[in-house]
């Protein structure tokens, strides 16, 4: 598999113009434009708009959703493969080395943006207002780009790309409050299948981890944390943990059984952790919670 550590590496290898600067470039596509098969990874923030005639794009080996005019953000040294792309309408690649933010704020800050973590089924469809703004905003890039650089350049550029990220959260927190409309509110599937994995004896495997319930919702964890934090302010692991410590409270007050012994019912292997947990989330220790009961 190709994977490309500079800029103008790629650009050569895709027969793009060369780039103007080494650690960013622009590539616009119009209707005319097409991408034959590629498969690669490479050292840098990738941020792509496009709607396509036909194609298909995988991340992350998950097959993109091309059916509206969408955003999708890939990082560094993640698979990323084109297979035949016929755009219906223009559309843009942004390619940041990740030396370009050295420095720079946006260097941790791009770090905090989950969707990059998404999978490409999961990309940003936007309505027509919201792709003014985000082609407004690659525009001011461009003529920024197309310059003569000077010492305020980087900083022009870098500002307007993390805008085109803080617009895209806002458009992603839109997504997720008309996903609950459409689909029903994910925290409702997500307190089933937990209580599907205890009924069903999944507790013999361990504790219920997020990889595995964004699987079973054909989710990336990412989205999915992102998506319940929106509807609920929790992640799933915080909704798993809050799960956890009901099902404990209940067995301490029911069950005839030790704390240890709850502990492993509930797919703790590890008891100090449970206590601790409990603790947290409870405000006292499981033993001083089991005798509260009694007193």
């Amino acid at each position: 598999m190709k994977h490309f550590t500079s800029i103008s590496e790629l650009h050569k290898f895709n027969g793009f113009p060369p780039p103007e600067h080494p650690l960013i470039s622009l590539f616009q596509c119009n209707k005319a434009c097409s991408i034959g098969d590629r498969e690669f990874t490479s050292d840098f923030y990738m941020i792509g708009s496009k709607k396509l005639k036909s194609g298909v794009v995988l991340y992350g080996r998950t097959k993109y959703d091309h059916d509206n005019g969408s955003m999708s953000f890939y990082k560094p040294r993640q698979v990323v493969e084109f297979r035949n792309l016929e755009f219906e309408e223009d559309g843009f690649l942004i390619f940041i080395h990740e030396d370009f933010l050295n420095g720079h704020v946006l260097h941790n800050e791009i770090k905090k943006y989950g969707f990059f973590d998404y999978e490409a089924n999961e990309a940003l469809h936007l309505s027509p207002r919201e792709e003014e703004i985000v082609w407004d905003l690659f525009h001011k890039i461009q003529t920024e780009y197309n310059s003569n650089p000077d010492e305020y350049s980087r900083d022009i550029m870098l500002t307007h790309i993390d805008s085109i990220l803080k617009y895209s959260q806002r458009f992603y927190n839109r997504q997720f409050i008309n996903r609950t409309e459409l689909l029903g509110k994910t925290v409702s599937k997500f307190n089933k299948l937990l209580a599907t994995y205890f009924s069903n004896g999944g507790l013999s495997k361990g504790l219920p981890t997020v990889n595995y319930m964004a699987e079973q919702l054909n989710l990336s964890s990412r989205y999915l944390s992102d998506l319940l934090k929106k509807e609920t302010g929790k992640t799933a692991l915080e909704l798993i943990h809050i799960y956890l410590i009901s099902e404990a409270k209940n067995l301490l007050m029911v069950a005839d059984q030790s704390v240890s012994e709850i502990a492993y019912t509930l797919g703790f292997e590890n008891l100090p952790y449970f206590s601790r947990l409990f603790k947290k989330e409870v405000g006292v220790s499981p033993n001083q919670f089991k005798k509260q009961l009694y007193n």
